[in-house]
């Protein structure tokens, strides 16, 4: 897109399918590598990926030639497919449906770069659902209880 300019800068939050905690330390890794390479793939720049074992955070700069639920679903469905073929989890993996994304100016990247590099130590202090519901009040996200991420079953 000729003289197309843009700084898009997505905060992105997904969750393993009722928040079991399939994402060990060792899937961790190459879950991380696996989604930079979707994400270099579509030519978008991830700036930092992290999560726990229930959830992912992605930092990255978006090209608005393709929509963030496309590039989502991509994510989501390219990554759950790698992770079943190769047999990575106890169990069959899926991702919840739906995502969180928050836009950032380019002033806020370096504190949401710290914030997702911090993941581990931050939910030792703080619950996903509670992470979750304070980033949509952050951005002033109207939500519907019934549609956040569904706790464990």
């Amino acid at each position: 897109m000729a003289n197309t300019y843009t700084q898009i800068h997505i905060h992105a939050v997904f969750a393993v399918r009722n928040r079991l905690a399939l994402i060990t330390p060792s899937l961790k890794e190459g879950l991380k590598k696996y989604i930079a390479g979707i994400t270099r793939n579509h030519n978008h720049k991830l700036l930092i990926i992290n999560g726990v074992a229930d959830h992912i955070h992605m930092l990255f700069g978006m090209r608005p030639d393709e929509s963030i639920s496309e590039f989502m679903k991509s994510v989501k469905a390219s990554s759950s497919k790698w992770i079943n073929q190769n047999r990575l989890t106890s169990r069959k993996f899926f991702w919840q449906e739906g995502f969180g994304a928050f836009s950032h100016s380019m002033s806020e990247l370096p504190r949401v770069i710290r914030y997702i590099e911090n993941q581990e130590v931050h939910h030792h202090k703080k619950p996903f659902l509670q992470e979750y519901e304070e980033l949509l009040d952050e951005h002033k996200i109207e939500y519907d209880q019934r549609f956040v991420f569904k706790p464990v079953s």
